[in-house]
């Protein structure tokens, strides 16, 4: 899968950049699609995924080496200001606050939910 890269738009949209970089749109569509421009929860990740036809694992896993991740990944990360989204892919990390990284951006606890295509799911 290929990603292009999203900065989050603002400090409160970390999960709307994520989103956008998985289904190949935009933040704003995803502010519209949710009616939310602040933080998401897993709730809401889990149902925009789900309409653009990615599904995301059931369970939470705590990750301590970028070896231990799936190939394409949801990154919950507490970080020194706050509780973070962020991406991972093909072996890189598409961080919205902190850019491309070859490794987690500083974080204390890290998890992760798998995202596959869900051939299933059909986007809207």
């Amino acid at each position: 899968m290929e990603i292009r890269y999203i900065h989050e738009p603002t400090d409160l949209q970390c999960g709307q950049a994520v989103l956008a970089m998985v289904l190949g749109t935009e933040p704003e569509e995803i502010v519209r699609q949710l009616c939310n421009d602040r933080e998401t929860t897993l709730k809401e990740m889990r149902s925009v995924l789900s309409s653009g036809g990615f599904e995301l694992g059931s369970s939470r896993n705590q990750v301590h080496d970028r070896s231990e991740l799936p190939e394409l990944c949801l990154l919950s990360l507490e970080t020194p200001r706050c509780w973070h989204w962020s991406l991972y892919c093909g072996g890189v990390f598409y961080d919205p606050e902190h850019g491309v990284m070859d490794d987690f951006p500083e974080s204390g606890r890290k998890y992760y939910w798998t995202i596959k295509k869900c051939p299933e799911c059909s986007p809207d």
